[in-house]
């Protein structure tokens, strides 16, 4: 499956870029996540984390399709 993944905040900064393309066989969310999470190196649990898929929050569970733009949000701090 190919998918277009975007990071942001401090993802973004351990990825080294703000999106990438991706082909990788998995089937949710949580899947694609660790796969990621283990190439890059993220120190965020999905439990920290929002997912979003084609511009929708959505569950970890959420199943993906070929093409699916996946974005991984962090927590965030204002001030």
């Amino acid at each position: 499956m190919n998918y277009r993944i975007l990071y942001f905040a401090a993802l973004r900064d351990a990825a080294g870029c703000d999106s990438e393309q991706v082909a990788i066989d998995t089937t949710d969310a949580r899947q694609l996540y660790a796969e990621l999470r283990e190439r890059h190196g993220f120190a965020f649990a999905p439990a920290h984390l929002r997912v979003a898929v084609n511009g929708e929050f959505a569950r970890w569970d959420r199943v993906l399709n070929d093409g699916d733009e996946v974005a991984f949000l962090p927590p965030v701090s204002g001030g």
